[in-house]
């Protein structure tokens, strides 16, 4: 028997999937959901049944329901259920048709690769939240484009700043999902980490919610010569980069709202004892500006033929400037700021 012991609870793996890799993602998903006071979990893919386990003991939730289709899983879950002395409902059934019979308060989509073939019914499932993990960054990053608008519904391109475009059109699909059903989305925490793209999201109902949660909808319009970009409301573009007059190209519809919410954030840090590395991404979450994408650094300090000095010190010039920049989490070396290129270049060659 192959005992693991991960967070606070002690389980079997033989005949279900697990993922040692993942256990980051499920240290910060307890912070968050102990942090957000749930009462109703689903673990919709459950597998080992590990991460609904964790938030039953760990985060303290009275009604936790883990699914799988597999029913060796399920088997599999209930002896560990009762390993830890862990009250949880497990349920033996595809997941979709669970998710449209009923609904949870919080409703949790880790699948391996894409979520989705899962998302249409799980934003009919949840009543207050929605955590989604995609595993698949390759689509959703402009690696694979024809894959990635099959399964998003969004054109990827492979940029720079990929990373938080894939994050956003994660976010933009189930946005759309969501508006579907007359609900609007709230993201609360959005992070890639490793090979996946991580969402936390408040949802609320209402038509006209929803009609203001799409206006939050939109496009990139990206220069391959020199990188930088354009955000838009509609795809428009123009084809030429005002900056370079290097050829553009679009990408979305993706999210253009606000990925990170510091109070939900910082409470999650407050109330949980994390680990230095999750502790480390969510506090670089936190204070990161509301603005979309990112310039990478490096890039643009080779493209001017410059040596690259220290991030900080730049950021410095565009605050002294008038402009918000921060770090961020999606890039050790990008620069995240509502200023241009042709700023982010002035301050680079004077910092």
């Amino acid at each position: 028997m192959n005992l693991i012991t991960e967070g606070a609870v002690t389980f079997e793996t033989e005949g279900a999937f697990y993922n040692p890799r993942m256990a980051l993602n499920r240290d910060i998903n307890v912070a968050m959901t102990r942090s957000l006071g749930i009462s109703q979990y689903l673990d919709a893919l459950a597998a080992s049944g590990i991460r609904g386990m964790r938030v039953a003991k760990e985060a303290e939730v009275g009604e936790v329901s883990l699914n799988d289709i597999s029913p060796e899983a399920c088997r599999l879950m209930e002896k560990n259920l009762d390993r830890n002395s862990i009250s949880a409902t497990v349920t033996c059934r595809n997941a979709n048709v669970l998710l449209h019979e009923r609904h949870f308060q919080a409703v949790d989509l880790d699948p391996f690769g894409s979520p989705s073939s899962y998302l249409p019914a799980a934003s009919r499932s949840a009543l207050e939240y929605l955590f989604v993990t995609a595993t698949d960054t390759a689509p959703l990053c402009g690696a694979h484009l024809m894959s990635g608008i099959r399964k998003y519904l969004a054109t990827p391109l492979r940029t720079p700043y990929h990373r938080e475009m894939g994050a956003r059109i994660l976010l933009g699909l189930a946005a759309r999902e969501l508006a579907r059903l007359d609900k609007s989305m709230k993201p609360l925490l959005t992070h890639v980490t490793d090979h996946y793209v991580r969402i936390y999201l408040k949802v609320d109902k209402g038509a006209k919610l929803a009609d203001r949660c799409l206006q939050k909808m939109g496009y990139v319009e990206h220069c391959s010569v020199c990188g930088s970009f354009t955000l838009l409301n509609e795809a428009k573009a123009s084809g030429v980069c005002s900056h370079c007059s290097g050829k553009t190209s679009l990408a979305g519809p993706l999210w253009l709202g606000k990925v990170q919410d510091g109070p939900a954030i910082n409470k999650a840090l407050s109330t949980s004892n994390l680990s230095r590395r999750a502790e480390k991404i969510l506090t670089a979450c936190s204070g990161e500006i509301d603005a979309p994408m990112y310039y990478d650094h490096h890039s643009i300090c080779e493209r001017l033929s410059l040596t690259p000095g220290r991030i900080d010190l730049v950021l410095e010039r565009l605050i002294s400037r008038g402009f918000q920049a921060s770090r961020t989490h999606f890039y050790g070396l990008g620069i995240k700021t509502d200023a241009n290129m042709e700023d982010v270049e002035e301050a680079i060659r004077k910092s």
